[in-house]
């Protein structure tokens, strides 16, 4: 099956989190991410990450859970400025 962009955007997220946690070296990850880009098929994708541990349901719950909590805070400050500048 063909890969989207919104498929090679997933996995390259997937490769700066594996980067982060020190699984690859800069190096590694910009070559990775250069396969990803000249991914064709979805098979040719999961072969980029293929010998990377897959990511745990609760660290995607948690991080999804901490980006929310961001924003509402961001919302929380921004609407705080515009009450007080009225």
């Amino acid at each position: 099956m063909r890969a989207s962009d919104e498929d090679r955007q997933r996995i390259v997220a997937a490769l700066e989190r594996h980067t982060g946690a020190g699984r690859l070296t800069l190096d590694e990850f910009a070559q990775r991410v250069g396969v990803a880009a000249d991914a064709r098929t979805l098979d040719e994708l999961a072969a980029v990450v293929s010998d990377l541990p897959a990511e745990q349901p609760e660290e995607r719950q948690r991080r999804e859970f901490l980006l929310l909590l961001a924003i509402a805070l961001v919302t929380l400050v921004l609407l705080g400025v515009f009450l007080a500048l009225r």
